[in-house]
């Protein structure tokens, strides 16, 4: 599978709008029929994608390895990795995109599922992973009463299978993405995303040049790493603004903002739309 030389980068493939909901559910069938069956190489910077596949065949491409897609199988793909696939015509599953904010609210640090989850792999099927699947493709459809905690929970239970099953086999030549470098640059970020430090002190504290930082970054996610900072930032104010009843102004002194109004520019320029909007959006989709 041929990689172009600028990898493009979507949210959903070929899109590049917000996600409005805290995840999305569609057949393999529904986007790759309306491109041939091939999606090339691009990435996801704030979404996370389980593939359950359950009948016909492909190949995938993960960060530059490629997988056969024998079925029944699952293909992990987590943000910032570069993904493409070509999939026999009438291959049939799902694929199921994650936002990091459902991620961040779900998946506590020190429990040890985060880390598998940042592995590209591709599985045999987990057992139960099919059923839990179609149920969540189910409710994703029917928007019925209680749909919010139904689809958080089923998700929640995907993912920890999922997480299960990378760890497994990760003696068997599953590779991590990213430099020991970038390791300790996402804990800086993590812990400090709230502080507003600008680049320099993070690459002072690591010991190298914020040149040399911002070419680690690149290599692992395409992105800058000040612009990974401003990524962690936005996808807390995303993961309040769904989760809380804090108002934008207190959402912007929680970051480390001194100005609510600076705050609003910056998440519209990362979003396109302001804080307000991004809250109504969500209240308009159930």
């Amino acid at each position: 599978m041929s990689q172009s030389a600028r990898i493009d980068s979507y949210n959903l493939f070929g899109e590049t709008a917000e996600l409005a909901d805290v995840l999305h559910v569609e057949t393999i069938r529904a986007r790759s029929e309306l491109h041939d069956w091939e999606l090339r190489p691009h990435r996801h910077a704030r979404l996370h994608q389980l593939l359950v596949l359950i009948s016909g065949d492909g190949a995938a491409d993960l960060d530059g390895n490629r997988h056969s897609l024998p079925p029944p199988c699952l293909i992990n793909v987590p943000r910032g990795a570069v993904h493409g696939f070509r999939f026999g015509s009438g291959t049939c599953g799902w694929v199921i995109t994650l936002t990091s904010d459902l991620l961040d609210q779900n998946l506590t640090p020190g429990e040890g599922v985060r880390a598998p989850l940042d592995l590209p792999a591709v599985l045999p099927l987990p057992k139960g992973m099919q059923d839990l699947a179609e149920r969540l493709f189910h409710e994703y459809r029917a928007k019925a009463f209680g749909r919010a905690q139904m689809l958080r929970g089923l998700a929640l239970s995907l993912t920890a299978l999922a997480a299960r099953a990378v760890a497994a086999g990760q003696d068997t030549g599953v590779q991590s993405q990213g430099s020991t470098l970038y390791a300790r640059f996402e804990a800086l970020v993590e812990r400090d995303f709230r502080l507003r430090r600008p680049l320099a002190e993070y690459a002072d504290e690591l010991a190298v040049s914020p040149t040399h930082l911002n070419r680690i970054a690149h290599q692992a996610t395409g992105q800058p790493a000040s612009a990974l900072v401003n990524a962690r930032v936005l996808r807390e104010a995303r993961r309040l603004l769904i989760y809380t009843n804090l108002t934008a102004a207190q959402i912007a002194y929680e970051l480390g903002f001194n100005d609510p109004a600076h705050f609003s520019r910056v998440f519209a320029k990362g979003t396109g739309m302001p804080p307000r909007k991004f809250r109504q959006q969500l209240a308009g989709s159930g």
